[in-house]
């Protein structure tokens, strides 16, 4: 795996997130961003967790379910495509899982252990994926994808929602 995916590896919407990565190894930036995002979290109170920055915004919880759900569908997708399988795979929309994960019940402390326990399995996945895998792709949500940009798109996603969770959330 060398560099970041070009603009054929993954749909123009996906971009948004892959150029957020910045330059070097993707699976040295989702392993750092396990120690920055679980130190950002240690920082946030059981009660804060339920903050909303808008009456129509997720909760903290549901954000923070939101990453560990994107990543696990990610890290399935690529998973089947760097196993040589060509089926393609259902879209995913976020705010009916988000609905039905009811996250906002579930202990703050739980959230950050379950986004640890995901991320860990993440970048176990990545390290030990055979050089072959990460040129390997498929169609999912209807578009082509490859297991780089997946790797890429993860690391990004991550980041996109540390500065919403910092910018909207955590000021003030």
């Amino acid at each position: 795996m060398t560099g970041p995916p070009d603009k054929s590896e993954a749909a123009a919407y996906y971009f948004r997130y892959i150029d957020r990565v910045p330059p070097g190894d993707v699976v040295d930036t989702l392993e750092s961003q396990l120690g920055a995002l679980t130190a950002t979290f240690a920082g946030i109170s059981e009660e804060q967790s339920l903050r909303r920055y808008a009456p129509d915004k997720w909760s903290i919880r549901q954000l923070v379910n939101h990453v560990s759900d994107t990543e696990r569908l990610f890290t399935f997708r690529a998973l089947w495509f760097s196993r040589g399988f060509q089926d393609a795979l259902p879209s995913f929309e976020q705010d009916p899982a988000v609905a039905a994960a009811k996250a906002d019940a579930v202990f703050w402390a739980r959230h950050v252990e379950e986004f640890r326990a995901v991320r860990q399995a993440t970048v176990a996945f990545f390290r030990n994926l055979p050089a072959e895998g990460w040129g390997r792709g498929g169609v999912a949500s209807g578009n082509p994808v490859t297991v780089r940009a997946l790797a890429y798109i993860m690391a990004g996603h991550a980041d996109h929602h540390a500065s919403v969770l910092r910018e909207r959330y955590l000021r003030g």
